[in-house]
C-alpha cells in the first residue's frame, strides 16, 4: 500500500476549480487532507474491493485518490458541470488503474442504486455563510441511503451535530479527527489572501 505521503504527492496534480461559485462553496479539498481521509478509509478496509461514490466530487480530488487504492468502481458526483470536466482530466493526470464514472447530479437527490459494500467519500459544502447552515445534511442524508459507511469533512465544531444525524438515522460515529483546510482567497468577501481552518473528518457506519 502506498504510503500517505506518496498518495499525497499523487494528488497534488488534481488540478482546483476555474471559477468557483460561492453559492456551493466550490474549495479545492487539500491533497495532504484527501490523502489522510483516504488512507484512513483504505485502513479500515473501505476501499479495496469496494464501490466508492464522491458526492459533490468537484475536481476530483477524493475520488481519485479512492480510484488509486484498488477500489472496483468509482463514482463522482456534482451538480456543475464545469468541475467535472476538469475532473476529467485531472483523471488521466492521475493516472489511476481504476476508472471512474463522472455523474452530473445533486448529491442531495442522487440517482443512485448502488451495491451494499459502498463506502461514501465527500468535502461537503460547510453551509458557513448565513443563511446556508448545514448544508452538509443533504449530502448526509444520501450517504445514509446509499452507503454502508461514510468518511465526510465538516466545519470546526460539526461535532454534536454529526453525532445526533446519525444516531437519527441508524448510524454511529466511529472515528473523528481534526485535519488543516487551506482555504485561498478566491471570493469577493475573502478578507485574506489565503486561510488555515481547523475542519473535522468522521467517519460513520450506516446500518
Amino acid at each position: 500500500m502506498p504510503t500517505k505521503s506518496a498518495l499525497a504527492q499523487q494528488l497534488a496534480v488534481v488540478a482546483g476549480f476555474d471559477d468557483p461559485r460561492a453559492d456551493l462553496e466550490q474549495y479545492r479539498t487539500p491533497p495532504e487532507l484527501a490523502a489522510h481521509l483516504v488512507h484512513t478509509a483504505d485502513l479500515q478496509g473501505d476501499v479495496q474491493d469496494r464501490t466508492v461514490v464522491d458526492l459533490g466530487c468537484g475536481t476530483g480530488m477524493l475520488a481519485l485518490g479512492a480510484a488509486l487504492r484498488g477500489p472496483d468502481t468509482v463514482v463522482g458526483l456534482d451538480i456543475d458541470p464545469a468541475p467535472l470536466s476538469t475532473a476529467r482530466t485531472n483523471e488521466r493526470k492521475v493516472g489511476s488503474t481504476t476508472s471512474v464514472s463522472w455523474v452530473r447530479a445533486d448529491a442531495t437527490r442522487a440517482p443512485l442504486c448502488p451495491p451494499e459494500e459502498t463506502t461514501v467519500v465527500m468535502n461537503p459544502p460547510f453551509g458557513a455563510q448565513s443563511g446556508n447552515e448545514h448544508a452538509d445534511r443533504g449530502f448526509l442524508e444520501t450517504a445514509a441511503e446509499v452507503s454502508e459507511v461514510s468518511y465526510s469533512i465538516h466545519n470546526e465544531g460539526s461535532r454534536e451535530f454529526v453525532e445526533s444525524f446519525a444516531a437519527d438515522n441508524g448510524g454511529e460515529v466511529t472515528h473523528a479527527f481534526e485535519a488543516e483546510f487551506d482555504l485561498p482567497r478566491q471570493f469577493d468577501f475573502h478578507e485574506r489572501d489565503s486561510q488555515v481552518i481547523t475542519a473535522e473528518v468522521y467517519r460513520i457506519a450506516w446500518d
